[in-house]
């Protein structure tokens, strides 16, 4: 649909102008005003500033849209269509000098994720879905591996405050002990990028907010990839436990995650 269309161009456009403000806190991360919002949990300006920016340019376009973002809040929308900011995920690497961090930028209508744009300024990747439109990372086309096995790769596992830290272990192990390589970058957002562009196996955490995770799991989806069914509405308002990966290996990570969560 053309109104699908034009706001992908839209968030692919404002993600990259988004990436260009955050590069210039990046590079001069000294004067960095950072603040605590609990174990492991930082923000800092260039958070708060980039997610004022990517309101500003929604409701200039858009102002009928509803945009919910990690820093600012709820803007209730009337047109059905709302937009969910995650300013720059990875904040903990952001800080700290390393280059893992992105801009994320997801669109969602009638309880389904249908746009979703990850993009790293740091080596220029942009990765993009749209709801039954595929999967691309710089304009070509991505797919996940077929016939790799678990004992072949890697699969990233996020880490999370918001539940018994650990519950962690025993997915590692477990991993190991199965012949697999784990994966953690710091970045939920964009280890799901890594998924759909198949260089990762597949992803794991037991509670993700919605900006970390709708736009990674549409991608993952659209490129082939199996994710659990879940309500973006319900993730908007709640969070929820993220489990995706390729064909070959979900329904063992999904096995793993849940004797783990259970524990």
């Amino acid at each position: 649909m053309d109104y699908l269309k034009e706001r992908k161009d839209f968030a692919i456009a404002i993600c990259k102008e988004a990436g260009t403000i955050a590069s210039r806190y990046f590079s001069d991360r000294g004067g960095l005003i950072v603040d605590q919002k609990g174990a492991q949990d930082w923000v800092s300006e260039a958070d708060r500033n980039v997610e004022t920016f990517i309101r500003q340019r929604i409701a200039e376009a858009w102002p009928n849209d509803g945009i919910f973002g990690e820093e600012h809040g709820e803007t209730q929308g009337s047109s059905g269509f709302d937009w969910v900011i995650d300013p720059i995920d990875g904040t903990t690497n952001f800080v700290n000098g390393i280059p893992a961090w992105t801009i994320v930028l997801a669109g969602v209508a009638e309880e389904n994720t249908e746009i979703g744009v990850i993009h790293d300024p740091n080596i220029n990747e942009t990765f993009v879905a749209s709801r039954g439109g595929g999967a691309t990372l710089n304009d070509a086309p991505m797919r996940v591996p077929s016939g790799v096995a678990l004992h072949q790769g890697t699969v990233a596992v996020g880490y999370s405050n918001r539940v018994d830290n650990r519950n962690i272990v025993p997915i590692v192990a477990n991993l190991i002990e199965r012949g697999a390589m784990f994966h953690r970058n710091a970045s939920g957002a964009l280890s799901l990028a890594y998924v759909a562009a198949g260089r990762l196996l597949g992803y794991v955490e037991e509670h993700m907010n919605a900006w970390d995770c709708l736009a990674g799991q549409l991608m993952i989806a659209e490129a082939g990839g199996v994710v659990e069914d879940q309500d973006a509405g319900v993730m908007i308002r709640n969070g929820g436990r993220v489990i995706a990966g390729t064909p070959d290996v979900f329904n063992t990570l999904r096995e793993i995650s849940e004797n783990a969560w259970q524990a």
